[in-house]
């Protein structure tokens, strides 16, 4: 189905999935923000990987970072009534020029919503004085040092928050966090990559993707990802690539047979991801059983990288789904970005020397304009807004089914 149809469907049914949407989220812990990577494929179009900890936000439409103050100031209000003062603890990157300038996009955000905003980093030295870290485009972002007392995150100065909002991934736990039981943080670091998986989370977005269907009463394949575990993964095995292997040729049998039985011309494919992976490491395309087998080494060298180093033994293997969305002749897909329930923004991440079977998440990516904003001057003139915001608002119901599933709850968060 094509983004107009699909798109008239949505409008037709918009009180009724926005009912769905509203009595779905309100008994769900949502995080702070959150980014959905798109995949359309016109036979299909769904979400293929899902942030929680999102970095980029510097690359969102101008008019979207515009409006999404407000959209900081309604979370904050609804979930954390009376809080004033935030802390944004960011990753320990010191040189990644780029990500300094995401960081000043999301501190300028909360300023301008109102709030006091001080940033601060765990890989700092307490014993060490604020510095200044410095961004792409020359931005000068403070940062201080965090220190945990008695359960309370805090700046050695005494910046004591009423919420911690959290840019860093937590890929690894820190110990002398572990008990931090008094601190109203958001996303929680029980979300964090030391312990979600992927497979996890696909298992619920496909629930609720089917849902969505449903309502509209469309096949739900048009919106699902196909997503299985392949357990202790070892690329330097041989015994285990032929198990991966073995899996993949089922995986692939399983998808052509789909294909089939939709009239799909092209030859289906897979991604084999860490479970548990991050920034687009441990992610490779595999066309054919014979591809794993024949992994070269600078082939397992790519499937063994991993944020933080250290090894990982389990990988999903995913349904790959092309994108036919174009950007200037470059490949391109849609990422939107939401702030708390709501759709904050969006680009398109474009790639001119990937095809369409490929991961774009890598370096030579570029981002071009997508504006959600459009939506409240006129959804009916955006379709493609449109459908990519309810693909996203799925990936958010998900997440928070997610997060009930590990049985978390954000102390201090108001339902």
């Amino acid at each position: 189905m094509n983004n107009a149809l699909l798109h008239d469907k949505i409008l037709k049914n918009m009180p009724v999935l926005c009912d769905w949407y509203n009595s779905q989220k309100k008994s769900l812990y949502l995080p702070f923000y959150s980014s959905y990577d798109i995949r359309d494929a016109c036979f299909k179009v769904t979400n293929v990987d899902a942030n929680i900890f999102p970095a980029g936000f510097n690359n969102i439409c101008q008019t979207d970072k515009e409006s999404a103050p407000e959209l900081v100031k309604t979370y904050l209000q609804k979930h954390y009534p009376g809080a004033q003062k935030i802390l944004l603890i960011t990753e320990d990157h010191f040189k990644n020029l780029y990500y300094w300038e995401n960081v000043a996009a999301i501190r300028k955000l909360i300023l301008c919503a109102g709030y006091t905003v001080t940033v601060g980093m765990p890989g700092l030295d307490v014993t060490t004085a604020a510095r200044e870290m410095e961004s792409y485009l020359g931005t000068k972002v403070p940062v201080e040092p965090i220190v945990n007392k008695e359960g309370q995150l805090q700046t050695p100065n005494g910046f004591i928050p009423d919420v911690v909002i959290s840019n860093n991934d937590f890929s690894k736990l820190y110990e002398h966090w572990t008990d931090i039981s008094r601190v109203a943080l958001t996303p929680s670091m029980d979300l964090g990559w030391y312990k979600r998986k992927k497979s996890i989370y696909f298992k619920h977005y496909n629930d609720v993707a089917s849902e969505f269907a449903h309502i509209l009463e469309l096949d739900p394949w048009l919106f699902t990802v196909k997503t299985e575990v392949f357990e202790h993964f070892d690329v330097g095995s041989d015994e285990r690539r032929q198990a991966l292997a073995d899996n993949v040729e089922t995986f692939l049998g399983a998808l052509r047979e789909e294909y089939k039985k939709r009239g799909i011309q092209e030859e289906p494919y897979v991604f084999v991801k860490n479970n548990a992976g991050t920034y687009g490491l441990g992610v490779t395309r595999v066309n054919s059983s014979q591809d794993v087998l024949n992994w070269t080494y600078d082939a397992r060298k790519k499937m063994k990288a991993q944020k933080g180093g250290g090894k990982f033994s389990e990988v999903i293997i995913q349904e790959g789904v092309p994108t036919i969305v174009k950007s200037d002749a470059a490949t391109a897909e849609p990422t939107i970005y939401m702030i708390g329930e709501q759709l904050a923004g969006g680009f398109l991440r474009a790639h001119d020397k990937k095809d369409e079977r490929e991961s774009l998440n890598s370096p030579g990516a570029v981002y071009k304009r997508l504006c959600l904003s459009d939506l409240r001057i006129q959804a009916q003139g955006c379709p493609l807004e449109n459908v990519y915001g309810w693909i996203a608002k799925i990936g958010l119901l998900a997440i928070g089914r997610e997060t009930s599933s590990y049985q978390i709850k954000y102390h201090g968060y108001t339902l």
